[in-house]
């Protein structure tokens, strides 16, 4: 349904009839964290999270899934080879 509490417009899959059953009954607004991220959006009440109803919950592990503006650094890991097993797999 589409939300009529403070994301007006946007589908949510919170809303029912009888209004917002997420907690306390609306969206939270982002929080520091969440600057510089392309899933915000500015309302008339405020500047929300289009994916999360509570950003803070989603950095309280460290960083949010769905940050857009954090970049992840995958280091890699170089292993010792022993030059004798290295010379005999070359063989084969």
């Amino acid at each position: 349904m589409l939300c009529d509490t403070v994301k007006e417009g946007i589908n949510c899959s919170f809303m029912s009839k009888k209004g917002c059953t997420f907690n306390q009954g609306a969206c939270h607004p982002i929080i520091d964290k969440c600057e510089g991220c392309d899933k915000i959006k500015e309302f008339p009440s405020g500047r929300y999270c289009t994916i999360f109803p509570e950003p803070a919950i989603k950095w309280k592990s460290g960083h949010c899934n769905m940050a857009t503006h954090v970049k992840i650094v995958v280091q890699e890991v170089k292993t010792k080879l022993n030059p004798l097993k290295a010379s005999k797999r070359a063989s084969r």
